[in-house]
């Protein structure tokens, strides 16, 4: 097999959440571009229809579903359509996500409550009822979107955003625990960490903090709109079939700081 065949995705069938907007939006072009059919969820329909409309130009198949990550019911859906149209599911991408910024002692207990159900709770629930369909399989890819802000303590002046940090800190604990778990089941379980890269989500902290993010990364430049691409095609494709329980951070060489 050439090596370049090893990041072909042609056959496959990828779930991501939040697939219509920022990060999300570009892993599901990528899956598409390496020949993946691809389902884009979130809470915002007409997005995710959208985004599937412009999936299906890379000459692939694909749906779009409005999904609460956080309610059961609406995992369940995704996860039974899905495979009823594809007969299997074989990448998911846990990519749905909320923050809030306050000081701790400032955090609304429904803030805290909303971020670490959609981040958290929800990454558990699409991987529990897509983990059903994966180990009937016997194999699958899932990956875990973490962050940067899971390693540790952010400076409270651009980034006081204490439930967000931790959720993504739990992610990659849930991620290294999955794939001891299921390893036995042929699934490879793994986590990006992104940085800083240009979202709605990320907007505003950006703004406060644009000048000390640059002076901490070497690369001295934010994400685009390629660069988590490549990350998300090598953890979703054969090329990283010996891979699992990693976390693979794309963050410009900030961690290495």
């Amino acid at each position: 097999m050439n090596v370049l065949d090893l990041f072909k995705l042609e056959g496959k069938t990828a779930i991501v959440t939040g697939g219509a907007r920022g990060l999300g939006a570009q892993i599901a072009q990528g899956f598409a571009e390496a020949g993946a059919n691809v389902v884009v969820c979130s809470r915002k329909f007409k997005a995710c229809q959208e985004m599937s409309e412009a999936i299906k130009k890379f000459g692939v198949d694909s749906l779009a579903f409005s999904c609460n990550v956080t309610n059961p019911d609406d995992v369940k859906k995704v996860v039974e359509e899905t495979r009823e149209h594809f007969g299997s599911i074989d990448i998911l991408v846990n990519n749905s996500g909320a923050t809030w910024g306050a000081p701790v002692v400032e955090m609304p207990f429904e803030a805290w409550q909303k971020v670490m159900n959609v981040n958290v709770t929800g990454t558990f629930l699409m991987s529990q009822e897509v983990g059903k369909v994966m180990i009937e399989q016997n194999s699958g890819k899932i990956i875990n979107i973490a962050s940067v802000a899971g390693f540790g303590g952010t400076d409270p002046s651009f980034m006081d955003t204490i439930s967000y940090n931790t959720s993504k800190g739990a992610i990659m604990t849930f991620t290294k625990d999955l794939a001891a778990k299921w390893g036995q089941h042929n699934i490879n379980v793994n986590a990006l960490a992104p940085g800083f890269f240009p979202t709605k989500m990320s907007q505003g902290l950006i703004h406060m903090g644009k000048d000390q993010i640059l002076e901490a990364t070497p690369l001295n430049r934010l994400g685009n709109d390629t660069d988590l691409k490549g990350a998300a095609l090598f953890l979703a494709s054969k090329a990283s079939d010996y891979v699992s329980g990693d976390i693979l951070t794309v963050d410009g060489g900030a961690h290495a700081l």
